[in-house]
């Protein structure tokens, strides 16, 4: 008897102890996946690329363009913001898009609608019409500690239509504020997070989260050793949520972000011939050369003749540079740039509107 009471209770108290270490494993990690699994989408996309056929000649082909269109499955990650269906991705996810299908986890496909994009910040918004929908919890980007545990969902090399959902990696956020300035594509990096947590080709557009399962960066590039094709290096990069929270809200009402200006100011660079003339220190700056009235730039003071130095605080030579100060820091339209001014022998700084273009 007495051992058969021994043996119950060496059964019921293996079985007690596998409940209780499956409780054990859940951590707030687990947590955090599991709250937010169910917003992360897999997103894939048949685009048109142009194909160079200049080593071969094709008598078939237009002799004078030996460019040739050609369709090209790729594929990315995104996060459902609402419940209504709108999803966040990388405008370059998207980028030439002719049709886009959205599965979300259970393998379930929609076909998306663009809402809007972005390029200077590589963010764009989809919609799908879909019921039962959740969406993900957002963070706020400003309040991120550096070092904190962070996790990377998405679809890294369509791994997504494998089993259905997303998958998952887990890192510290490593860096913040990281500056990458106006690229050749015309993209602007500015003020990215960067992670070790494992970011590959199609985690592109997914969520970064930290240990609450709230969204704090849309995942975007990584660095890699010898190329993108040797994957993760553990250096991967996302867009802070403040902004794509700020650029998904003017998609959704406008369809885009109007960047489109004018100041009806005409600038050209100070050479030595005009530095000598003006008796100016240096060759600094650009000089003013047009200034229309009613514009912009004649409400902001601005004559001709004035030299314009610095753009934002950063030194200018060119009418190029001054754009390219201006899109760096994803000026919009209506807002102000403020200009450092050299005017008959004295120093001045003025703001100038960004007004809508024509």
């Amino acid at each position: 008897m007495k051992k058969m009471i021994f043996k119950l209770f060496f059964i019921f108290s293996t079985i007690c102890g596998q409940h209780i270490n499956v409780l054990d494993r859940q951590t707030d990690i687990t947590r955090a996946i599991q709250s937010v699994e169910n917003s992360v989408v897999g997103i894939n996309v048949t685009q048109l690329n142009t194909r160079n056929n200049n080593l071969f000649f094709n008598p078939w082909q237009d002799f004078f363009n030996r460019n040739s269109l050609y369709r090209v499955e790729s594929s990315g990650s995104g996060v459902i913001i609402s419940l209504d269906g709108y999803i966040v991705t990388n405008a370059h996810v998207i980028e030439n898009a002719l049709e886009i299908n959205v599965m979300v986890k259970g393998g379930e496909e929609y076909k998306a609608s663009l809402i809007g994009i972005d390029y200077p910040t590589d963010i764009a918004l989809l919609k799908i019409e879909a019921q039962d929908l959740k969406c993900i919890k957002f963070g706020d980007s400003d309040e991120l500690i550096l070092g904190e545990w962070v996790i990377a969902l998405g679809n890294p090399l369509g791994l997504f239509s494998v089993n259905d959902k997303a998958t998952a990696t887990i890192g510290i956020l490593s860096g913040m504020n990281m500056d990458f300035g106006l690229k050749e594509s015309g993209r602007v990096y500015q003020n990215m997070l960067q992670t070790d947590a494992a970011i590959n080709s199609g985690n592109s557009g997914g969520p970064l989260i930290n240990i609450l399962g709230e969204l704090i960066g849309i995942n975007t590039f990584i660095m890699t050793g010898s190329g993108y094709n040797s994957g993760s290096i553990g250096i991967g990069f996302a867009i802070p949520i403040n902004l794509v929270k700020e650029v998904t809200n003017e998609l959704k009402i406008y369809g885009k972000v109007e960047r489109s200006f004018q100041t009806g100011i005409s600038v050209q660079p100070v050479d030595r011939y005009i530095q000598k003339y003006l008796r100016l220190p240096n060759k600094r700056g650009v000089i003013v050369t047009d200034v229309e009235k009613f514009s912009s730039g004649e409400k902001a003071g601005i004559k001709i003749g004035d030299i314009i130095m610095k753009v934002d605080n950063i030194y200018v030579n060119s009418r190029n540079d001054i754009l390219n100060v201006i899109s760096e820091n994803l000026k919009k339209t209506g807002e102000y740039i403020e200009l450092f001014i050299w005017s008959n022998g004295e120093e001045k700084t003025t703001k100038l509107l960004l007004s809508e273009g024509e």
